[in-house]
């Protein structure tokens, strides 16, 4: 089927000219879907750790649910995983705690990568992925879809500083549990952009504060020939997972976040021009 026989879906189309537009005022970091207003995350509302049964419970259920979903994605073709490169380098650190970082343009982009972690995931003794989410994210899906993604090994951000102190704390036992989080470092999802963009310090952070590596993962794409009922292309996804990052036990903190944000952003920078053969520019306005 080709592109002109589905009508290409508005709202995708007013994002495509929202991501044009933040590319030129340099907004990378700030979101172009048109979400609702997020409902604050207050500490009660959050069980970071899972202490309570039912929670235990629910997650154990989800995830066997979510397995099913993804494999589904791929085989009815709603997600193509073309390629898995450099797994060594996940393999390389698999028994640490570990910030993975990945380019954020897709709602299913976090699926691809449980999707290539599968076997390390899902077996005795293998550890837990964990995604960082939007506050609204958490808090303003009702029903069966906001059940799952309180109950996926969700790590959701908060306006509200109880929260967050709460999230500070439970990112830093899931990391001494040698259990993977995954941040998005550039913050907002932008669909379908295939550039890597600026990131922010927070992920960083995390990893220099628990004394943990930074995996770089950077997913490439090419249109496939089939045609999503959005009226685009379902993309082709190549998984690159680039060399760890450690902290420099010799240099401070503040030094050891800005030299590993800065060494993502090369590797992504490289993995982007390796694979598309063209140089990285943007359309920023100065």
């Amino acid at each position: 089927m080709s592109t002109q026989e589905i009508e290409k879906d508005k709202s995708r189309l007013e994002v495509l000219k929202r991501i044009e537009e933040y590319e030129k005022k340099g907004w990378f970091s700030k979101d172009v879907e048109d979400d609702p207003p997020t409902i604050p995350l207050t500490p009660d509302k959050v069980d970071y750790l899972n202490k309570k049964l039912k929670n235990k419970i629910a997650t154990f259920f989800v995830n066997i649910v979510a397995v099913r979903f993804i494999k589904n994605l791929v085989k009815n073709g709603q997600m193509i995983i073309k390629e898995i490169k450099g797994i060594e380098n996940y393999e390389a650190v698999h028994d640490k705690g570990v910030i993975l970082t990945c380019n954020h343009f897709n709602a299913f982009d976090n699926f691809a990568i449980h999707y290539a972690l599968f076997k390390y995931l899902y077996k005795p003794g293998g550890k837990r992925l964990y995604k960082v989410i939007r506050e609204g994210n958490f808090t303003n899906f009702p029903g069966l879809y906001g059940f799952f993604f309180r109950h996926c090994d969700t790590l959701p951000l908060s306006a509200n500083f109880s929260t967050m102190k709460n999230f500070l704390q439970a990112v830093k036992i899931l990391l001494e549990r040698k259990n993977k989080i995954l941040v998005y470092a550039e913050q907002g999802m932008w669909w379908n952009y295939r550039k890597p963009r600026p990131l922010t310090a927070g992920s960083f952070r995390f990893a220099v504060d628990s004394n943990v590596p930074v995996l770089p993962i950077f997913i490439t794409m090419n249109d496939s020939d089939k045609i999503g009922g959005d009226g685009f292309p379902i993309q082709e996804y190549t998984i690159n997972f680039l060399p760890a990052i450690y902290p420099d036990p010799a240099k401070s903190k503040k030094e050891n976040v800005e030299e590993m944000k800065n060494k993502n952003y090369e590797a992504w920078k490289k993995c982007y021009e390796d694979f598309y053969k063209i140089p990285l520019t943007y359309t920023t306005e100065s």
